[in-house]
This record gives structure tokens, C-alpha cells and sequence, in this order.
């Protein structure tokens, strides 16, 4: 006996409005209380980690990535550069991450949370669980890949004076 369409518009709107969360809630959601993790910039770090963020500023190439993107830019087209963005800014791409160097000046480089994930949550608990503390070279792997050594020539430096 065939079913009445009634009894398959319930299931299905409940499966439609499912994939529709699922693409639209940002990917990282705190369990303790339900609020989405956003990045806040690497500027927000310094008062619990002065030590590394005085290495990471000081010391480390991604601290001051976005000037590779001026330097570059000029014979890029827009596709290129959203590709430049990816690596060289922070959360490009992400929900509450780099749009342009005027509307988000505070993640236009590759700061903390390109490692650690966005820091609005750990910022205002203090709580280690709500960032990723412990790297792993998978980690590394979204920017430092084989397609983008082998493109640009360079070899990653896992621990590398990040801080």
C-alpha cells in the first residue's frame, strides 16, 4: 500500500532543516555552554601568554604574514588572493574569521588561533578545554601541505619557533 505524501513532508522537513543547521552553525560549538567559538586575534592572547606572544611576534615569519599578501597581490586575481588568504590571515573562510584588512585589521595575519582555533570561548573561561592545546604535524597539514611545499618551495617547520 502506498503511503500518503502527508506522512513523508514531516521526515523530510526535519531532515531539510538538519542539513541546513549543519552547513550554517559554525563548525565549533563549546558543550559546556552552547555558544559558537570565534576568532578574536592573536592581540587577545598576550595577557595570559605574554611569553608566547612576545616569541610568536617577534620571532615568527606568520606573525607578519599578511604583508606576503601586498607584496604579492598586485599580479594576483581575486581567486588567487582568497587562496593567499587561507594560509596567510586568520579564520579566512570561517565564521567569524579575516573578511578584509579594514572590516577584521585584528586577523589580517596568521596569528594563534590558525593552530589553535578560534579564542573567544578559552578568552573568557581560561579553561585549556576550550582551545586545542596539544599540536600534532596534522595540525600544520591545512596550510603546510604537499601541494603548497611543492608550489612555493619551502619546507615546514613543525614546532618551529612558533612560540
Amino acid at each position: 500500500m502506498l503511503k500518503k505524501r502527508s506522512d513523508f513532508l514531516i521526515p523530510s522537513l526535519l531532515f531539510l532543516l538538519l542539513v541546513f543547521l549543519s552547513l550554517v552553525l559554525p563548525h565549533r560549538i563549546s558543550a559546556a555552554n552552547g555558544q559558537a567559538a570565534l576568532f578574536v586575534g592573536t592581540e587577545s592572547c598576550k595577557g595570559c601568554h605574554a611569553t608566547e606572544y612576545g616569541m610568536f611576534t617577534k620571532h615568527n615569519k606568520k606573525a607578519h604574514s599578511f604583508k606576503s599578501i601586498t607584496a604579492l597581490k598586485k599580479g594576483l586575481t581575486e581567486n588567487e588572493l582568497k587562496k593567499c588568504y587561507e594560509c596567510h590571515t586568520t579564520g579566512y573562510g570561517k565564521p567569524g574569521g579575516f573578511r578584509s584588512e579594514n572590516e577584521t585589521p585584528n586577523l589580517k595575519d596568521a596569528g594563534c588561533e590558525v593552530c589553535h582555533g578560534p579564542g573567544s570561548i578559552h578568552i573568557n573561561s581560561g579553561d585549556p578545554k576550550d582551545i586545542k592545546g596539544k599540536l600534532t604535524a596534522k595540525d600544520c597539514e591545512a596550510c603546510h601541505n604537499s601541494e603548497r611545499v611543492n608550489a612555493f618551495s619551502y619546507k615546514p617547520l613543525v614546532y618551529g619557533g612558533a612560540h
